[in-house]
């Protein structure tokens, strides 16, 4: 898209010209007049993602980058906790109970005993696949890219073609610490 450019005539007592008419200019310039500063856009501010209640899982600076990873109207909505294992205990068909009625968009958190935090590439889609006794998510070539267990104490990580990843934990499997289901709507 292109600019205008201002032109302008001098009045008697100014020293400087004033703008009269507003033509496009012959060249890809800066819009703005001739010989003007150009105000650079105001730095964006930064995503501020609100949660129902603190999370033991992610902290404040990680909550931040999240932000600008998910979709504009789910930036904007409060995060409700729907199950964690430090309030709901560790069975997976309690988080099932607690999330059965979920028709938004939620995100799973998990951290290992070792203190790691899984993190998601963004390069393709989730696929998910789950029973009373094993939740999965991602797969391909007999692995899955995350799975764990019934009663959400032991769970693994393997590269997987959903995902293009490597194993999101550095061991491949685990016990898990603290699991969280985020409604995002």
């Amino acid at each position: 898209m292109r600019g205008l450019r201002a032109h302008y005539h001098l009045l008697p007592d100014q020293d400087e010209e004033q703008p009269t008419e507003c033509t496009e200019p012959d060249s890809e310039e800066q819009p703005g007049w001739e010989g003007a500063p150009v105000t650079p856009p105001a730095p964006e501010e930064p995503c501020r993602l609100v949660l129902s209640t603190p999370s033991s899982i992610l902290q404040e600076r990680e909550i931040e980058e999240l932000g600008p990873h998910l979709p504009t109207r789910l930036q904007q909505q409060p995060w409700s906790l729907l199950y964690c294992t430090a309030r709901d205990g560790f069975s997976l068909r309690t988080l099932y109970r607690c999330t059965g009625q979920l028709s938004s968009p939620a995100l799973l958190l998990i951290r290992d005993t070792e203190a790691q935090v899984f993190r998601w590439t963004g390069r393709n889609s989730f696929f998910l696949k789950g029973d009373t006794d094993l939740l999965m998510v991602g797969g391909g070539s007999g692995k899955f890219g995350l799975w764990v267990d019934g009663d959400l104490h032991h769970g693994g990580s393997c590269p997987c073609e959903t995902f293009n990843n490597e194993s999101l934990s550095a061991r491949g499997e685990f016990c898990i610490q603290d699991l969280e289901v985020w409604g995002l709507a």
